[in-house]
């Protein structure tokens, strides 16, 4: 038992079951300390996980998850040698280390590896257990709340789908310079999805919220808000007619529809695909990729927020990175194996899903800074185009730049008015051309609800994103019949 000791308040959940004190993380570091490798560290995990579901009126499923384990590393140039388990007790952690060494092919080195300083991450969310944020028969009663909520809105609605995830995650990161540590990440997310039927037309409507709080910050006006923009998405797209197509001006709200920075910009700007050459903006730092007043950060230190963090995975505190300054490419997310290979410095973007998985170059919370412009007079700027607030799929190519994302809540833009609503509208472009091409930004900067995610190489991770409302001046709209 090793209550009290400076791994606290991480202890209880990792350490304690397994017997663990911390001279069995100075032996195993010791065992991997190989001669010639650049790092080594070990990550601890524990994650408790509870989802339920309705369906229609009804209670659809509900499921209990824990996960726990340790991720051993070891990185010799650009080769990696990575094994990983889920049992953390000493004997375990010894044959790990060995598992490593045999991958890696060295021998292992000191004795022990005495863990003297810790790392200092920011405080961002409350240290809380999400274990004790009510029983299944309170999250059922919530859903049942938001079933009603949701039709008595509109009798136009006819069919609702509700989803509750809570998640509450401790981590210990120990590395082979001494360094330690830790982190308790609460998660909580809402996910709403609802269909509205009239005439024998059907549409549907979308919405969500989530952070890293405890589950009362669901409740009361945000849990209405996200009711009523979900029923109203619904109604409001069965008048909806075909999209133009064709390349036009388009505005896009603020909030949510920075997932565009996230998808056509940020993944470009991930460490790892500038030092393998595969990234569309490679070769172009210092110089203008964007139009002026285009400023883009990752920032993994705001408060409450589900892409941020205290440390990352790899125990670097968040940070805020300037991708983009004023249109001028200048700045990259790293973790520490590419800062390294590199020459520069993690910024706190080493991000993995799970133990089992190893740490790579990811996004936090990643959006456009505001800038002067009334959003009213940007919409009121374009003669004919289109306005989107809501968006579905999307994807990039990250070797050529080129990205489309669907609409899930669209407008046309006729003479500075928002007139028609529009469905099965699709954005089709090139990131670089598209930065460019922005003329127009906002003083209305909002960041998304809190339900964004992001794919990468098979991991999905939590991320933010967000922008204010921007004019777009060419951009190519595909249409639901092209």
């Amino acid at each position: 038992m090793i209550r009290g000791s400076k791994f606290d308040p991480v202890t209880d959940r990792i350490f304690t079951p397994s017997e663990l004190d911390p001279t069995d993380l100075s032996r195993t570091l010791g065992a991997l300390a190989m001669g010639g490798i650049d790092l080594a560290d070990l990550f601890f995990e524990s994650k408790r996980s509870r989802t339920f579901r309705l369906e229609n009126g009804r209670v659809a499923g509900g499921s209990f998850q824990i996960d726990q384990g340790v991720g051993a590393r070891v990185a010799r140039g650009g080769q990696v040698a990575f094994a990983h388990s889920a049992d953390m007790r000493p004997e375990a952690l010894a044959t790990l280390a060995e598992a490593v060494r045999a991958l890696d092919g060295g021998a292992g080195g000191a004795a022990r590896i005495p863990l003297t300083t810790r790392v200092a991450g920011h405080v961002l969310y409350p240290p809380i257990d999400l274990d004790t944020a009510g029983d299944a028969a309170t999250w059922f009663a919530l859903l049942g709340t938001i079933d009603a909520a949701a039709r008595a809105a509109d009798p136009r609605v006819t069919r609702v789908s509700a989803f509750v995830r809570v998640v509450d995650q401790a981590i210990l990161v120990a590395d082979l310079d001494g360094r330690f540590a830790t982190d308790l990440r609460p998660t909580v997310q809402l996910f709403l999805d609802l269909v509205a039927e009239t005439g024998g037309r059907r549409a549907r409507g979308q919405a969500g919220l989530g952070g890293r709080h405890g589950a009362a910050e669901l409740l009361g006006d945000p849990l209405d808000t996200a009711i009523a923009r979900a029923v109203t998405m619904a109604v409001t797209n069965l008048d909806a007619r075909p999209a133009p197509t064709g390349t036009m001006s388009v505005v896009l709200g603020p909030g949510y529809p920075g997932v565009l920075f996230h998808e056509a910009v940020g993944h470009g700007l991930e460490a790892d695909h500038h030092r393998k050459q595969l990234s569309a903006f490679d070769g172009k730092m210092g110089e203008r990729i964007a139009a002026p007043g285009v400023t883009v950060v990752d920032d993994g230190s705001v408060p409450g927020r589900i892409g941020s963090l205290g440390v990352d995975d790899e125990g670097v505190p968040g940070a805020r990175t300037t991708l983009i300054a004023d249109g001028f490419l200048t700045g990259l997310m790293q973790d520490r194996l590419n800062a390294g290979l590199m020459n520069a410095r993690p910024t706190g973007n080493g991000r993995r899903q799970s133990y089992a998985h190893l740490p790579m170059p990811r996004m936090t919370n990643t959006f456009l800074l505001a800038g002067q412009d009334d959003p009213a007079d940007i919409v009121a700027s374009v003669k004919d185009g289109l306005y989107a607030t809501a968006f579905g799929g999307g994807q990039v190519d990250i070797v050529t730049g080129r990205f489309n994302f669907t609409t899930t809540q669209a407008w046309r833009i006729e003479n500075g008015r928002i007139t028609a609503p529009v469905e099965g509208a699709t954005l089709i472009g090139v990131g670089h051309e598209a930065l460019r091409h922005i003329s127009r930004i906002g003083n209305d900067l909002a960041l998304d609800e809190g339900v964004a995610s992001c794919s990468k190489q098979g991991q999905n991770l939590d991320v933010g994103v967000g922008q204010p409302t921007i004019r777009i001046d060419q951009m190519l709209v595909g249409g639901a019949t092209a």
